[in-house]
């Protein structure tokens, strides 16, 4: 840790003001939900202030912000695998090979001359 007193001080008053803004982002999630918004709107929110309260705690809390190259790297991993997610069902739904336009005719022995199955 750091050894000067002005270097805690300063660490100590990071810790209070991401402590207090954490606890201003816990009162709006609650106030949101006395709004009772449509789902997709709260949805919405809840996921940006989730992600804020958690950069918060990741990047001071958990001392991240000093680890540029593996966040920058682990960040560019997490692009590169949402890319590929999402492109996944894209390519599957517009694929087309081996699928025919027509339909296949019914069978004349299944067409109602009391086959059972």
């Amino acid at each position: 840790m750091h050894a000067d007193p002005v270097e805690i001080k300063k660490s100590i008053r990071t810790y209070l003001m991401i402590g207090a803004a954490l606890y201003v982002f816990t009162v709006i999630t609650v106030a949101v939900n006395q709004v009772h918004l449509a789902v997709p709107a709260a949805v919405t929110v809840a996921l940006i202030v989730a992600g804020i309260k958690g950069f918060m705690v990741a990047s001071v809390f958990m001392h991240l912000n000093h680890e540029k190259q593996w966040i920058y790297g682990s960040l560019v991993l997490t692009v590169a695998f949402f890319v590929v997610l999402m492109l996944v069902p894209i390519l599957t739904t517009s694929d087309t090979i081996g699928s025919s336009t027509e339909v296949a005719p019914a069978t004349a022995g299944a067409a109602g001359h009391g086959v059972s199955h």
